[in-house]
């Protein structure tokens, strides 16, 4: 009939929470939730996986000491080889994470009713829900989210932020401050290791940079042997910064899915797609994906610092040269672009390569 909109079987799914089919018994996972392993990020049917991780870490203290040159190097070789480190000694108090992580547990876990007063629609990306609807043939997460903006501040849409816990909205502002000085060090500290200036990549950001926010919450799942809690994929953002309580993250290097250990003080800083561009593709951006638990669930709050909207990005004029040419293209917008084959199972940076 005319003017009648057929709901998919997705869009059905994507309508309720997986964390309420969980809780009322129904969390037997089918269909779009099934995972097929996707070529396209390397993974194949038989792999193998380390759980004794040793992604570097990396002492922000020390960096930012003048005598630095060591652990710029290890910086340095992290990013090129990884393309991920976990940060400590970074000056957030531990007790104020336990904070962060705690308002993120209190929001999941109160009703539906009330999760529901800053619900998204499917179609739309910022508020509680799950992502918007893949193309055909991708499955969904095990796993909701709460998507919000962060900064630039007049970008916030407070409608979307939770009214309860009472101290979410000062606990995630004060985070978010938090996230403002520790992106900064860390982006000199990459200029600094790979011999540039240290503005040059905060230059590039931009001064309206931004600043999402993504709590997540996986529920267990009966078959973890059938879902993933978040399917692989690379960042489309300049970096990431994830705080997380349990594991399940794995990073894919050397062929293989390395779990990365749970340091409930250490930040885990990934870096994303605009990074490889920028650095010339001296750091890499590394695939990485969360698996499903069968008995515990897993909390995990992201931060994704990304280049202000319209500001071209490219490689940094110091970092090509005969030994190594230029890598990328000048982009706008990447995230838009990254998000879009996203959808589609597939990884963006052919689109941008020289």
């Amino acid at each position: 009939m005319a003017g009648v909109s057929i709901i998919t079987p997705v869009e059905v799914l994507l309508s309720k929470r997986v964390q309420e089919m969980v809780l009322s018994g129904n969390g037997d996972p089918s269909g779009p939730y099934i995972c097929k392993k996707n070529r396209n990020y390397g993974e194949e049917e038989e792999e193998s996986t380390e759980n004794n991780s040793p992604i570097p870490f990396i002492d922000i203290g020390k960096l930012c000491a003048k005598e630095n040159d060591q652990e710029l190097k290890k910086l340095k070789l992290a990013l090129s080889t990884w393309g991920c480190f976990q940060a400590i000694d970074h000056g957030i108090p531990s007790c104020f994470l336990d904070k962060v992580r705690g308002v993120g547990r209190e929001f999941f876990g109160q009703s539906m009713e009330e999760k529901n007063k800053c619900a998204k629609k499917v179609a739309e990306f910022q508020g509680y829900g799950a992502d918007p609807v893949p193309e055909d043939g991708q499955s969904l997460d095990w796993s909701d989210r709460i998507f919000l903006a962060l900064a630039p501040e007049d970008q916030r849409n407070y409608t979307f932020w939770p009214q309860n816990p009472i101290s979410f909205k000062e606990t995630l502002e004060e985070y978010t401050e938090n996230m403002k000085r520790f992106t900064e060090t860390v982006s000199k500290s990459m200029a600094k290791s790979v011999n540039l200036e240290e503005s040059c990549f905060l230059k590039q950001f931009g001064e309206r940079s931004q600043l999402h926010g993504r709590f997540n919450y996986y529920s267990p799942c009966k078959r973890p042997d059938l879902v993933l809690g978040m399917k692989a994929h690379s960042d489309g953002s300049g970096y990431t910064v994830l705080l997380q309580d349990e594991t399940g993250l794995q990073i894919r290097y050397n062929g293989k899915w390395h779990t990365v250990p749970n340091d409930t003080n250490a930040l885990l800083v990934i870096m994303g797609d605009q990074m490889e561009i920028m650095s010339n593709g001296i750091f890499t951006s590394p695939v990485h994906r969360v698996v499903s638990d069968s008995r515990r669930d897993r909390i995990s709050v992201a931060v994704f610092y990304t280049p202000e909207v319209g500001k071209e990005i490219g490689p940094e004029e110091g970092l090509i040269d005969s030994e190594k040419p230029r890598l990328f293209k000048t982009v706008k917008d990447y995230a838009d672009i990254h998000y879009g084959y996203y959808q589609r199972g597939m990884r963006s940076l052919h689109t941008v390569q020289v």
